[in-house]
C-alpha cells in the first residue's frame, strides 16, 4: 500500500527544488552560452536560455531519493536517464547532429534492454498472446527512441511540453495507484512535482525552457514509465493505453514523418509545420494554443484511465472516442479538409446556442 503523506512529501521537495534550481540553471546557462536564438523556424523575438531539464532532472531525483524505491532495473534507468540528459545538454550548447543525439538516445535504449527491461509480448483478444521474440529488442528501442523523440519534437511552444508531459506522468500515476505499481508512482509523483515546479519559469512567456536536455529526459521517462506500469500485464490494452495518453505528441510525429516523406525531407530535420505550429497559424494566439493542446491531452488522459479498465465494449466506443478527438485537433490545426472545419464549427454553433439559452 502506499504512504500518500511521503508521495505529497516527495512531490513537494520535487516541485520546490525545481522551481528554486531554475533560478542557477538559467545563470549557468547564459554563462555557458547555451541559448536558443531566434530564427525564422521559431516564434519566440528574444534569445531565452536553455537547460532547464537539469532542473527538472535534479528535482525529479530529489523528490525521487526521499521515497528510497527499490526496482531491479533502477540503476540503468539511472544511467540511462544520465546519459539522455547529457546528450540533451550538448546540443542545447553545441546543436550536435541529428546521428549525435540519436547515438545517445540509442545507448540509453539499448542499456534497458541489457538489464531485461523489455517488450517482450502482447494479449491480442481472439488470437491470444504473441510473442514478439527476437523483435522484443528492437520494438523497445524503437518505443524508447520514438517516445523521446516525440516529446522532443512538440516542444515549440513555451510550456507545451512541460505541460503535455505532467498530464500524461498524471495520468500514468493514477494508473499506478490503482493497480499498486509502487516504483510507477514513486517515480511520476517526483517527476511532476520537478515539472510543476518549473512550469512557473517556463510558462508563457517563458524566461527559461526545458530545451533538450528536459524534453529528452521526460520522453524518455515516459517510456520508460508506460514500460514498468502499463505493459506490466501484457495485454494488447496495455500496448494501447500509453498511446492513447500520448496521442497529442505520437500523432504530431506520425503527421511530420509523413509530410516530411511526402516533400521529400529529411525525417529527422526540424521545420515549423507542427500541430502547436500549425494552431497558432489558425489563428490561435500563443496561450490559446498550448491551453488547447492541455485540453486535448487531458482528455486522452482520462481516456486512457478509463480504458485501463473498460470491457470490450467500452473499450471500442472511448477507441472511436479518441479517433474523433484527434480528427476534432486536426480540424482545429486546419490540417484536413483544406482548413475546413465542419465538426469544430457545429460544435461551436451548438456552444453559442447553450449559452443563449442560458442568457
Amino acid at each position: 500500500m502506499f504512504n500518500y503523506i511521503d508521495l505529497l512529501i516527495a512531490f513537494l521537495i520535487a516541485f520546490t527544488a525545481a522551481l528554486l534550481l531554475t533560478y542557477p540553471v538559467k545563470k549557468f546557462a547564459i554563462k555557458v552560452g547555451a541559448m536558443d536564438k531566434p530564427n525564422s523556424r521559431k516564434i519566440h523575438i528574444n534569445e531565452t536560455p536553455r537547460l532547464g531539464g537539469l532542473a527538472i532532472f535534479i528535482g525529479a531525483l530529489l523528490g525521487t531519493l526521499y521515497l528510497q524505491p527499490y526496482h531491479q532495473h533502477l540503476p540503468e534507468i539511472l544511467i540511462g536517464s544520465i546519459i539522455i540528459l547529457i546528450t540533451g545538454a550538448l546540443d542545447d550548447r553545441f546543436t550536435i547532429k541529428p546521428i549525435l543525439k540519436l547515438t545517445g538516445q540509442l545507448a540509453a535504449a539499448l542499456l534497458l534492454v541489457s538489464s531485461g527491461l523489455i517488450i517482450e509480448r502482447i494479449t491480442i483478444p481472439i488470437f491470444g498472446v504473441v510473442e514478439f521474440g527476437f523483435l522484443s529488442v528492437l520494438i523497445t528501442i524503437l518505443w524508447v527512441v520514438g517516445i523521446t523523440n516525440a516529446i522532443n519534437l512538440i516542444d515549440g511552444l513555451d510550456g507545451l511540453a512541460t505541460g503535455v508531459t505532467t498530464i500524461a506522468m498524471t495520468s500514468i500515476f493514477v494508473m499506478a495507484l490503482i493497480d499498486t505499481q509502487i516504483i510507477v508512482a514513486f517515480l511520476s509523483i517526483a517527476l511532476i512535482g520537478a515539472n510543476l515546479g518549473f512550469l512557473y519559469h517556463n510558462f508563457y512567456p517563458a524566461k527559461i525552457y526545458m530545451g533538450d536536455t528536459g524534453s529528452n529526459f521526460l520522453g524518455y521517462m515516459i517510456a520508460v514509465l508506460s514500460m514498468l506500469g502499463l505493459f506490466k500485464n501484457v495485454t494488447f490494452f496495455s500496448f494501447i493505453i500509453p498511446v492513447i495518453i500520448l496521442a497529442v505528441p505520437i500523432f504530431d510525429t506520425l503527421v511530420a514523418i509523413v509530410r516530411r516523406a511526402y516533400n521529400k525531407e529529411s525525417i529527422m530535420a526540424a521545420d515549423n509545420k507542427h500541430l502547436h505550429y500549425q494552431l497558432i497559424q489558425a489563428g490561435y494566439s500563443h496561450r490559446k494554443a498550448v491551453i488547447i493542446i492541455y485540453i486535448f491531452s487531458a482528455l486522452f488522459g482520462v481516456m486512457g484511465i478509463l480504458f485501463s479498465n473498460a470491457s470490450p465494449t467500452l473499450s471500442l466506443i472511448i477507441t472511436l472516442v479518441v479517433i474523433l478527438l484527434l480528427y476534432i485537433f486536426a480540424e482545429l490545426a486546419g490540417i484536413v479538409m483544406g482548413g475546413k472545419r465542419p465538426i469544430v464549427s457545429f460544435l461551436r454553433k451548438i456552444l453559442r446556442k447553450i449559452e443563449r439559452e442560458r442568457s
